[in-house]
């Protein structure tokens, strides 16, 4: 006679076959839709200064534009998937990509700076519902496999990398002497691409209201210590990495290195971001969710004390490593927790809260960057890094001590 728990291993087997598949498709998805962010930080600049007139003070608006649409596109998304379900909605949302990057290209070609702005928020809003591939890993993924289906779609940020800058590299003549338009056609094209993907993605159907009906009300759940320390290892991550990485390049040069030596540095960073990808998930399996995120803050720690040791270019290139390193497996960690806050009639709204409030405080990251660096300087920006990142270790112990919840140890 067979034991039970062989049954319920065979069942979650059955369910991670299909969680492998998603994953491999939502990681896919992840590498063409995610190089869109790396597209607009690479040209948006560069096409905001050629498009405004002698005063250049807006040409990173497109930018800031495009992490504000982000934030602002969250709660949107989540409703918008908790009534039709991922699939269709991450499928609307490729669709959409796909038109609002031919309206950049267009924008770019009539030399209209604002709707050329207008266009990145948009490309923005698309984004927030690539930030949810993660989560749809974990939807159908048992509860063994999920950290490592989560970091294995965000493993497709690597391949985002890469796609992105080649793109703008292989396509910014397209349209000579009209610079970029031939980026932002081909950018459609990755987002048409991200749609044939997508439509084999098998998810679950929308949540029916009977089912719903068990939901708690999102301010419940928001007073879950478990789910206030999960958000805020998320925000502190991913806020703290973008202030660092914005700032970086601009003190390099301020230095006296030059722009391959900053442009090498963040190449590293973001090889370094989505690179652990491929094993963070295991090593949460193994160490528990908790201690991984301790490490990652500890190694975000790392980066400000070598960023404050010296300013050669060695110095910046190893702190935007442990940058990066350290964003990974506080983010996928924090990503993980989360996942045991809600059920599954609440993950839509919860998971969208969530991306809203860490996309905020990035937003707000990086308006701030810049200012506080020219204003205070480089020091300052690293030395905000520790009393920020106390908090969540703070946090993290007393959740430690207080929970009765094995699952996150």
């Amino acid at each position: 006679m067979s034991h039970p728990s062989s049954a319920v291993d065979a069942a979650a087997g059955v369910d991670d076959r299909i969680a492998r598949r998603n994953v491999a498709l939502l990681a896919f998805a992840q590498a063409l839709g995610g190089a869109s962010a790396s597209i607009v930080i690479a040209t948006g600049p560069l096409i905001g200064s050629a498009l405004l007139g002698s005063d250049k003070s807006l040409a990173t608006l497109p930018v800031s534009f495009m992490v504000l649409g982000t934030a602002l596109g969250m709660l949107p998304a989540g409703m918008i998937m908790r009534r039709f379900g991922r699939r269709h909605s991450f499928l609307g949302s490729s669709i959409g990509g796909t038109f609002t990057s031919l309206l950049a290209a267009w924008a770019v070609i009539v030399a209209d700076f604002w709707l050329f702005t207008l266009a990145c928020a948009a490309m923005g809003f698309v984004t927030a519902f690539v930030q949810q591939f993660r989560f749809a890993a974990a939807d159908t993924a048992s509860p063994a496999f999920r950290p490592r289906a989560i970091s294995w779609v965000m493993a497709g940020g690597i391949l985002a990398g890469v796609i992105g800058p080649q793109t703008v590299i292989l396509t910014r003549d397209l349209f000579a002497p009209i610079l970029f338009a031939g980026t932002y056609v081909a950018l459609a094209g990755l987002s048409f691409l991200a749609f044939l993907v997508l439509w084999f993605l098998k998810s679950p159907p929308p949540m029916a209201k009977a089912q719903a009906g068990d939901a708690r009300p999102l301010s419940e759940i928001m007073r879950q210590s478990g789910f206030i320390v999960a958000v805020t290892c998320g925000i502190v991550s991913y806020a703290l990495m973008s202030l660092v990485m914005t700032a970086t390049p601009l003190a390099m040069i301020g230095c006296g290195l030059t722009t391959t030596d900053a442009a090498l540095a963040i190449q590293w960073h973001v090889l370094a971001m989505f690179g652990p990808s491929f094993f963070t998930g295991s090593l949460i399996a193994r160490f528990g969710v908790r201690t991984i995120v301790l490490v990652g803050l500890a190694l975000l720690c790392g980066c400000a004390v070598i960023a404050l040791s010296g300013e050669e270019v060695g110095h910046f290139w190893v702190a935007l490593i442990l940058l990066g390193v350290g964003w990974n497996f506080g983010f996928i960690g924090a990503t993980t927790m989360l996942t045991a806050c809600y059920r599954p009639s609440e993950r839509n709204m919860v998971q969208s809260a969530n991306d809203f409030l860490v996309f905020g405080f990035v937003a707000f990251a990086s308006f701030s960057s810049g200012s506080l660096l020219y204003n205070f300087g480089w020091g300052t920006v690293n030395m905000l890094v520790f009393p920020v990142t106390a908090i969540c270790v703070v946090m993290m112990l007393v959740l430690r001590r207080s929970s009765t919840d094995d699952a996150l140890a």
